[in-house]
């Protein structure tokens, strides 16, 4: 199996629409002005090498670089970006047939060989050729990786960029991964890994020679399997080609000046009707409401109720959302607010 990667995605696009940035330290976030409160969504390579790394702060990322060129979030753009080089991945054939393509963001898809398959060939001299595809149809970089199923795959390309290909397999796995720390696992974030951590697995290697029965007191009986699967680079799911259908949608906004709690309300009735267009789009109502709020102080809380039945109507949908801060704490500052609109499942579920 294939993961194909657009290497520094959203600022590769700048670049194509300004290429004076060329070799320049460009960074990508908000509306780009430093002093508003937003945070950093992609870092050109020359950025990264001033330290500066997705979701960090404008403002931080202009104190470690303050001749970085600081350029507004352009959706619509990379939209169309993306969508030009999900068109040339789909296009492409192996083995005789036509690819299988799992589309899992703007900027990353899995790539596996059609049913009726014929000889499939050198996957590194393949992979090779996916680059070229992409960048004479979008003028757009990308890295590859190849393993022998897509927990693998997707983790070689982050040893292959940029724009190079990386092979990792069972018999590579250790050797490449095992002195890793667990976080360096498709799937374990940092709250993850702390757990683990409190059972004595620090490593990749830890976590395949630990005890899944320990695992199962810890993750449950489904996930603490899985992630001993995981530490030995075991994966089973296919590439699969169905798109993904949403199962909320929802809208955060950070306030370039903290919320009095007065104010609050007001604000969560916006959110929710932002959200309520976003799910009017997918023909679905809403049969649960999220809450998301954050204090100055960066403390963040959220909280969510069912509804007694699935609605569509702002002002039902804006009462919920507004009860539910009467579950959280009213007397600090709000430096951000989020909600969300989860949706009633499709005909034939998910």
């Amino acid at each position: 199996m294939l993961h194909v990667d657009l290497d520094q995605f959203l600022a590769a696009v700048e670049v194509l629409r300004r290429p004076e940035l060329a070799g320049l330290p460009v960074v990508v976030g908000g509306r780009g002005v430093v002093t508003e409160r937003a945070v950093v969504s992609t870092a050109s390579y020359e950025a990264r090498e001033h330290g500066i790394r997705s979701g960090m702060p404008l403002r931080t990322a202009h104190k470690k670089c303050p001749d970085a060129v600081f350029l507004p979030v352009d959706f619509p753009v990379y939209e169309d970006a993306s969508a030009r080089v999900m068109a040339t991945l789909r296009s492409l054939e192996w083995g005789g047939v036509p690819v299988v393509l799992e589309v899992l963001g703007w900027d990353e898809a899995f790539l596996g060989a059609g049913d009726g398959h014929g000889e499939l060939g050198d996957p590194v001299a393949y992979a090779a050729a996916i680059r070229r595809a992409v960048l004479d149809a979008t003028s757009l970089h990308c890295s590859v990786g190849v393993g022998n199923n897509k927990l693998q795959a997707k983790i070689a390309t982050d040893f292959g960029k940029p724009r190079g290909v990386f092979v990792l397999t069972d018999e590579t796995w250790f050797p490449h991964m095992g002195e890793r720390p667990t976080r360096a696992l498709w799937g374990v974030g940092a709250k993850i890994a702390g757990r683990l951590s409190s059972l004595g697995i620090e490593t990749v290697r830890d976590l395949a020679s630990s005890d899944t029965e320990t695992l199962a007191g810890e993750f449950g009986p489904t996930m603490g399997p899985w992630f001993h699967r995981l530490g030995r680079g075991v994966d089973t799911s296919p590439v699969d080609a169905t798109p993904w259908v949403p199962r909320a949608h929802g809208h955060e906004e950070t306030f370039q000046t903290d919320l009095e709690w007065h104010e609050v309300p007001d604000a969560v009735r916006a959110l929710t009707a932002r959200a309520l267009a976003s799910i009017d789009a997918e023909g679905r109502p809403a049969m649960r409401v999220h809450l998301k709020v954050r204090y100055r102080s960066f403390f963040t809380l959220t909280r969510s109720r069912k509804l007694p039945e699935p609605s569509r109507d702002l002002a039902v949908l804006g009462d919920a959302a507004v009860a539910l801060l009467d579950r959280v704490e009213q007397d600090k500052q709000v430096r951000l607010l989020g909600v969300r609109l989860e949706m009633v499942p499709p005909e034939g579920g998910y």
